[in-house]
């Protein structure tokens, strides 16, 4: 696994990639592709840093794991390829969007656009075998992508955070609030949506932050 990772990130996570535990988690996520199907496609690991520079930003969203369904994970929490039917979370995502600022419901699950504006879409593992949700946990990309959360939060100042789940908001525990904007609320999947993700305002309540700091809002539609 070449670290095809984008320059910012690169000279931000520079002592993460020499690390002992990094060398073995890219023997084996290098193996893994030699021996099963992975996803994302392997010049998709890092699409979440590549479409959003060090640099640029301004929110994160946490996720878990990939999608491990065929076609469906392109690197972003949450996103699929636009050819992809819109899985149950993120039609929740969008239902939310749609409730909170009148934005109409995307025709594609693709979230590259967010990204694009400053948006990290993190997860927690980048990498899952096909049809074998979690097969890559433990492997070293949580302590990875720990990094990642607690580089940012103690060098930076005014990231919004989005902590979806017990799961998002365990790992944001590192968050230093003196410093960030941490918004939390249950995870968009069909089984808590309901128990407050739905009417949570994240997108509104983001922008509203973002203008207070002088920031360029994020287009949520």
């Amino acid at each position: 696994m070449d670290v095809k990772i984008e320059q910012s990130w690169k000279d931000a996570l520079t002592t993460e990639f020499k690390k002992p535990y990094f060398k073995e988690l890219t023997n084996f996520v290098r193996n893994e592709y030699k021996s099963a199907t992975i996803y994302p496609p392997p010049k998709e690991i890092f699409s979440a840093f590549n479409h959003c520079s060090y640099d640029d930003v301004k929110v994160v969203i946490i996720g878990q794991d990939p999608y491990h369904g065929a076609g469906q994970a392109n690197g972003l929490c949450f996103s699929v390829h636009d050819t992809v039917r819109t899985p149950p979370s993120l039609q929740n995502i969008f239902k939310e969007i749609h409730s909170d600022i009148g934005a109409p419901i995307p025709a594609t699950g693709n979230l590259e656009q967010w990204a694009d504006q400053g948006v990290l879409l993190l997860n927690a593992t980048l990498t899952v075998r096909a049809g074998n949700t979690g097969s890559h946990q433990g492997k070293g990309w949580e302590e990875f992508t720990d990094a990642v959360i607690q580089t940012l939060s103690n060098t930076k100042t005014g990231i919004v955070f989005l902590l979806w789940g017990n799961y998002a908001k365990q790992k944001g525990s590192v968050i230093d609030t003196t410093k960030h904007h941490v918004l939390t609320a249950p995870h968009p999947s069909p089984f808590s949506a309901h128990s407050g993700f739905f009417g949570c305002r994240h997108f509104s309540k983001t922008n509203k932050l973002l203008k207070s700091m002088g920031r360029a809002p994020i287009q949520w539609a």
